[in-house]
């Protein structure tokens, strides 16, 4: 009996033993990631931070500009000021010009305000698709800020099965979390992307690299609309065959890079346009 009991002591030991260092295992794989999460965020905050410099860059150009319309503005009127006899037609191309420079420096501080308050929710938009997709792997889910956007691409072994545009069953929790953050900024526009590889495809449905990519990009598109409720309307989806390529085509790992769908979300592009015309008149 004395034996039997230790013998139960002991297995009672070393089975605490294993859960303490399967714990702690486990506690230092989560350290390991999340010291790599950290080491990502900080590399897209320089990116990210380089992005702004730039954009500060031509802010200030602009507020340069924005200077010299005033200081000539003031000149006019100082000008106008000291003279005593003034004729009636240079009387208005002078009231003309200054109406135009006030024009111009409305349409300067309208285009800088935009600048820097899409600076900041392209910021906001990285910093929360990040989160809200944490649980996927970074290999199949790359979240950036190029050309004043930000790009999510998305793998496309998450989102359809091989030669396929059919949705995967992991589609809808991908999409529904991007979904989500959209709807949550009614006023930006979302442009769905599809890219292939360069092996070609025929099949009773697909015609070619082209089709593929055109139908799996709506495929997203009526998902996103269907399921999650994003206006239709914000949306729009295209197809890049394989001519987009992120990698070489030459390897596995190269094709299978290319094989993706790209989610791009643009502020609203009629806003810059009246921008753009408001400076024309």
């Amino acid at each position: 009996m004395k034996i039997l009991k230790i013998i139960i002591i002991f297995f009672l030991i070393a089975l605490t033993s294993c859960v303490s260092q399967k714990k702690y295992t486990d506690l230092q794989n989560q350290k390991e990631r999340f010291e790599n999460d950290l080491a990502t965020c900080e590399n897209e905050q320089l990116i990210l931070d380089a992005n702004l410099l730039n954009e500060q860059s031509k802010v200030a150009k602009l507020e340069n500009q924005l200077d010299y319309f005033k200081s000539t503005n003031t000149n006019l009127l100082e000008r106008l000021s000291d003279l005593s006899i003034v004729s009636k037609s240079g009387a208005e191309s002078i009231k003309k010009s200054l109406e135009a420079l006030n024009q111009q420096n409305k349409y300067i501080m309208d285009l800088t305000t935009s600048i820097q308050r899409k600076d900041s929710l392209n910021l906001v938009l990285v910093m929360n698709l990040k989160r809200s997709l944490d649980n996927f792997e970074d290999e199949d889910i790359n979240i950036e800020v190029k050309k004043g956007a930000v790009y999510v691409s998305i793998s496309d072994k998450m989102l359809f099965k091989s030669g396929s545009y059919n949705l995967s069953p992991k589609a809808k929790e991908v999409i529904g979390k991007i979904a989500k953050i959209m709807n949550d900024h009614k006023t930006l526009d979302i442009l769905v992307e599809g890219h292939t590889d360069n092996v070609p495809i025929y099949t009773d449905c697909i015609l070619d690299n082209w089709d593929l990519s055109v139908k799996r990009a709506t495929s997203i598109v009526r998902l996103m609309q269907k399921e999650f409720s994003v206006q239709p309307e914000r949306m729009t989806a295209g197809g890049r065959s394989k001519y987009i390529p992120k990698d070489t085509n030459e390897t596995k790992e190269g094709r299978a890079k290319n094989r993706r769908t790209e989610i791009i979300i643009l502020p609203k592009l009629d806003q810059f346009f009246n921008l753009l015309e408001t400076s024309k008149t």
